[in-house]
């Protein structure tokens, strides 16, 4: 399945005027599993790279600047769905994770950790050591 060109044709609008700030919420997920990976927002500019490359780019507002997810770290997410809420105004997008992690942690998600008697409980080992990848 071509997602960009098929994508394109039929280019769906967001709401992207419903927030100040332009960034809508892009919720994103194995596409196999479902597992919640990462929450991570994006722009006009984002939305439309990642329907024209069919690889989830976003709008990194640390940076402030586009961003394709793995572009450092080489753990790009192949988007395989992408679903659009009622109000057009956050998206799903069901990928595949190459690379293993989602995290800049180097977890496989970003949800690694569940709250247990007040207190964070980390969740599995990391896949891979940030300082090594991100060279901090």
């Amino acid at each position: 399945m071509d997602l960009g060109i098929e994508l394109e044709r039929n280019m769906v609008s967001l709401n992207f005027s419903k927030s100040e700030s332009g960034l809508l919420p892009a919720i994103v997920q194995d596409y196999q599993t479902n597992e919640v990976l990462m929450l991570a927002y994006i722009n006009e500019l984002a939305w439309k790279e990642t329907v024209k490359t069919g690889k989830a780019h976003y709008w990194s507002r640390s940076r402030n600047k586009l961003w394709l997810k793995g572009e450092t770290s080489g753990h790009i997410q192949k988007i395989h769905e992408i679903l659009v809420d009622c109000d057009d105004d956050t998206v799903i997008y069901k990928v595949e994770q190459i690379g293993g992690a989602a995290c800049h942690t180097g977890h496989r998600s970003c949800f690694y950790r569940r709250l247990e008697n007040d207190a964070l409980v980390v969740e599995g080992a990391p896949l891979f050591d940030p300082e090594k990848v991100y060279k901090k």
